[in-house]
């Protein structure tokens, strides 16, 4: 008989919860019992998950020593301890937060290009950011073949990003500017229907963001590539679901985007859409909002730069970017079994 799991899914009543616990069905994983946690708000709500009907439990009296797997997104602050607390009675967490991602002695894993560096007696893994992710998964194979010396990147990035509140006020702003009255404001810096934010998290003392600065640190530690440079700027936008990014990269040695657009096609997970002539290059509501893959588009030589390669990216960010991610790491550590 295969082996099932038992699996904790932290923060089950949120976007990335949700997501988990659909995926989870989805993809036929081995679960044996799914326990959903949350807080007290939503503790004793009902789910579904394969026809049945559960509850989310209370995250603060769970014993995590009756489950192997705990999937947390419920914030840094909660998984600092509950994470810890987790993983000190043997569940093997996978941490959806920014709490432990820069942490040396935790793995920080995207699964198709890095999962060699877990092991069985990891207990604490960190899935990265959303951004960080799909830029990753479209690098991966440019890097591998003539490596990359910088990035520059620029994302676009939806509201659904910063949680259900956000994706609940773009909506309530712009039923109300339409219906001609002021738009308030209380999640977002700023106006964000019918606007483009370049601030996302708090800023440093270096004039960038925390969410650029989390590009430049992970792309490093994922490649595991001290040298490799990053030159990020982030921008919220009024899109509910579905990040964009235009990626500009300078490589060690020439490639074409032939040769890239070959290497792109061949690479599992990523889709591209790339053809000028009849209009086809991906966007985040028509291709990638739903979707696992990572679609890439607009590639092209950089006309400023002889090693320059330009592209466009673009993934839904709570699947790939949290919840898939981190059951496909779940995954990894379980084929790595057999």
């Amino acid at each position: 008989m295969n082996q099932e799991y038992d699996v904790a899914v932290v923060g089950a009543s949120g976007m990335i919860g949700e997501a988990m616990m659909s995926i989870l069905e989805e993809r036929n994983f081995p679960v044996r019992n799914i326990y959903p946690l949350g807080s007290e708000r939503s503790a004793g709500t009902a789910l579904e998950f394969h026809g049945e009907t559960v509850r989310i439990g209370l995250l603060s009296e769970f014993d995590f020593s009756c489950v192997h797997y705990g999937l947390f997104s419920a914030g840094a602050s909660i998984s600092d301890v509950f994470a810890r607390k987790a993983a000190e009675q043997d569940c093997t967490v996978i941490d959806n937060t920014s709490r432990f991602r820069y942490d040396p002695d935790v793995p920080l894993v995207i699964p198709e290009i890095n999962g060699e560096v877990l092991s069985d007696k990891d207990r604490l893994i960190a899935n990265p950011n959303c951004s960080t992710i799909q830029m990753l998964v479209a690098l991966k194979p440019i890097y591998d073949a003539v490596g990359i010396d910088r990035i520059n990147v620029c994302t676009y990035q939806s509201v659904s990003g910063a949680g259900r509140s956000a994706v609940n006020e773009l909506a309530d702003q712009s039923v109300a500017l339409l219906s001609g009255r002021d738009a308030q404001v209380s999640v977002a810096p700023r106006q964000i229907a019918f606007n483009a934010i370049p601030h996302i998290d708090v800023f440093q003392e270096n004039g960038y963001t925390k969410e650029e600065m989390k590009m430049v640190w992970e792309t490093r530690k994922i490649f595991n590539d001290e040298s490799i440079r990053v030159n990020p700027t982030t921008v919220r936008i009024p899109v509910f679901f579905g990040h964009s990014e235009a990626v500009h990269v300078e490589t060690k040695e020439k490639i074409t985007a032939a040769q890239a657009r070959e290497l792109l096609k061949s690479t599992e997970g990523v889709t591209v859409i790339d053809d000028p002539d009849d209009l086809e290059y991906p966007t985040a509501v028509t291709d990638a909002a739903n979707r696992d893959d990572v679609f890439v588009g607009r590639i092209r030589e950089d006309i400023s730069h002889e090693f320059g390669l330009n592209m466009w990216v673009v993934s839904d960010n709570v699947r790939k970017g949290g919840a898939l991610n981190s059951i496909q790491i779940a995954e990894y550590l379980i084929n790595a079994e057999h």
